[in-house]
Protein backbone atom coordinates (compact mmCIF):
# COMPACT_ATOMS: atom_id res chain seq x y z
CA UNK A 1 0.00 0.00 0.00
CA UNK A 2 1.03 2.84 -1.19
CA UNK A 3 1.00 6.27 0.78
CA UNK A 4 -1.81 8.45 -1.44
CA UNK A 5 -3.62 4.45 -0.48
CA UNK A 6 -3.11 5.33 3.18
CA UNK A 7 -4.14 8.85 2.94
CA UNK A 8 -6.75 7.91 1.23
CA UNK A 9 -8.05 4.84 3.78
CA UNK A 10 -7.82 7.09 6.60
CA UNK A 11 -11.40 8.63 8.22
CA UNK A 12 -11.70 12.32 6.98
CA UNK A 13 -11.77 13.74 10.75
CA UNK A 14 -8.12 12.49 11.53
CA UNK A 15 -6.76 14.30 7.66
CA UNK A 16 -8.59 17.41 9.26
CA UNK A 17 -6.83 17.33 12.52
CA UNK A 18 -3.65 17.54 10.67
CA UNK A 19 -4.32 20.36 8.31
CA UNK A 20 -5.98 22.56 10.73
CA UNK A 21 -3.79 25.26 12.66
CA UNK A 22 -4.71 25.50 15.90
CA UNK A 23 -6.50 28.61 16.96
CA UNK A 24 -9.00 29.86 18.97
CA UNK A 25 -11.97 28.18 18.53
CA UNK A 26 -15.16 29.36 15.85
CA UNK A 27 -16.96 32.94 17.15
CA UNK A 28 -14.06 33.60 19.29
CA UNK A 29 -13.23 36.94 20.00
CA UNK A 30 -10.39 39.35 21.77
CA UNK A 31 -11.55 41.22 24.45
CA UNK A 32 -9.46 44.27 25.76
CA UNK A 33 -8.72 43.78 29.39
CA UNK A 34 -10.38 46.16 31.67
CA UNK A 35 -8.26 49.07 32.88
CA UNK A 36 -7.04 48.54 36.21
CA UNK A 37 -6.80 50.79 39.32
CA UNK A 38 -3.95 53.16 39.35
CA UNK A 39 -1.06 51.09 40.89
CA UNK A 40 0.94 54.67 41.32
CA UNK A 41 -0.16 57.16 43.86
CA UNK A 42 -2.96 59.24 43.09
CA UNK A 43 -0.63 62.32 43.58
CA UNK A 44 2.37 61.87 41.24
CA UNK A 45 2.94 64.98 39.44
CA UNK A 46 4.72 65.35 35.73
CA UNK A 47 8.20 66.00 37.67
CA UNK A 48 10.33 63.82 37.28
CA UNK A 49 13.29 62.16 39.67
CA UNK A 50 16.24 60.18 39.49
CA UNK A 51 18.04 57.53 41.45
CA UNK A 52 21.01 55.17 40.82
CA UNK A 53 19.92 51.22 40.31
CA UNK A 54 21.08 49.09 43.68
CA UNK A 55 22.32 46.54 41.39
CA UNK A 56 23.73 47.84 38.34
CA UNK A 57 24.24 51.17 39.26
CA UNK A 58 21.91 52.47 36.39
CA UNK A 59 20.74 56.05 36.43
CA UNK A 60 16.92 54.76 36.63
CA UNK A 61 14.54 58.12 35.77
CA UNK A 62 10.92 58.06 37.55
CA UNK A 63 7.40 60.12 37.90
CA UNK A 64 7.75 61.89 41.24
CA UNK A 65 5.94 60.20 43.77
CA UNK A 66 6.67 56.50 42.55
CA UNK A 67 7.11 53.93 45.30
CA UNK A 68 8.73 50.72 43.31
CA UNK A 69 11.22 51.66 39.93
CA UNK A 70 12.07 48.76 38.04
CA UNK A 71 15.65 49.03 36.39
CA UNK A 72 15.17 48.31 32.45
CA UNK A 73 18.74 47.25 31.82
CA UNK A 74 19.52 44.60 34.79
CA UNK A 75 15.26 44.38 35.89
CA UNK A 76 15.85 44.72 39.97
CA UNK A 77 12.55 46.13 41.02
CA UNK A 78 14.23 49.32 43.36
CA UNK A 79 12.61 50.79 46.79
CA UNK A 80 12.20 54.40 45.97
CA UNK A 81 12.70 56.90 49.24
CA UNK A 82 12.30 60.53 48.99
CA UNK A 83 15.24 62.82 50.21
CA UNK A 84 13.43 62.72 53.83
CA UNK A 85 13.78 59.22 54.18
CA UNK A 86 17.69 58.87 53.53
CA UNK A 87 20.01 58.88 55.81
CA UNK A 88 23.53 59.57 55.06
CA UNK A 89 27.05 58.53 56.84
CA UNK A 90 30.77 57.84 55.75
CA UNK A 91 31.78 54.32 55.57
CA UNK A 92 34.23 52.80 58.34
CA UNK A 93 36.30 51.31 55.79
CA UNK A 94 37.04 53.29 52.87
CA UNK A 95 35.63 56.19 53.68
CA UNK A 96 32.88 56.28 51.07
CA UNK A 97 29.58 58.48 51.42
CA UNK A 98 26.41 56.10 51.66
CA UNK A 99 22.77 56.89 51.76
CA UNK A 100 20.67 54.44 53.55
CA UNK A 101 17.15 54.16 54.20
CA UNK A 102 16.65 56.75 57.67
CA UNK A 103 16.45 54.90 60.71
CA UNK A 104 18.50 51.22 59.61
CA UNK A 105 20.68 50.21 62.48
CA UNK A 106 23.55 49.58 59.74
CA UNK A 107 24.41 49.54 55.84
CA UNK A 108 26.79 47.69 53.95
CA UNK A 109 29.18 49.70 52.05
CA UNK A 110 28.92 49.31 48.09
CA UNK A 111 32.17 49.55 47.00
CA UNK A 112 34.12 47.74 49.83
CA UNK A 113 31.29 45.52 51.58
CA UNK A 114 32.12 46.82 54.84
CA UNK A 115 29.10 47.09 57.14
CA UNK A 116 28.81 50.01 59.22
CA UNK A 117 26.68 50.54 61.89
CA UNK A 118 24.92 53.69 62.58
CA UNK A 119 25.15 55.61 66.20
CA UNK A 120 24.64 58.67 67.92
CA UNK A 121 28.86 59.00 66.97
CA UNK A 122 27.84 58.94 62.92
CA UNK A 123 24.13 59.59 62.54
CA UNK A 124 23.28 62.72 60.84
CA UNK A 125 20.24 64.39 59.93
CA UNK A 126 17.59 63.16 56.86
CA UNK A 127 19.52 63.99 53.66
CA UNK A 128 16.40 66.90 53.14
CA UNK A 129 17.00 68.37 56.28
CA UNK A 130 20.95 68.56 55.43
CA UNK A 131 19.79 70.52 51.92
CA UNK A 132 17.67 72.72 53.45
CA UNK A 133 14.10 71.08 52.23
CA UNK A 134 11.62 70.86 55.19
CA UNK A 135 10.50 67.57 56.31
CA UNK A 136 6.95 67.14 55.72
CA UNK A 137 4.74 67.41 58.93
CA UNK A 138 3.26 63.47 58.84
CA UNK A 139 7.09 61.61 58.85
CA UNK A 140 8.31 59.87 62.49
CA UNK A 141 11.40 60.13 63.06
Amino acid sequence: MDNTEAEAKQPKGDQQQGDEEEGPPPGWQSIPPQASAPQQPLHLSSEMAQMVCGSCRQLLSYPRGTLLAKCSCCETVNFVLEAHQVGVVKCDSCTVLLMYPYGAPSVKCSSCHFVTEIGEHNRRPPWSVQQGQPTPPNVVH
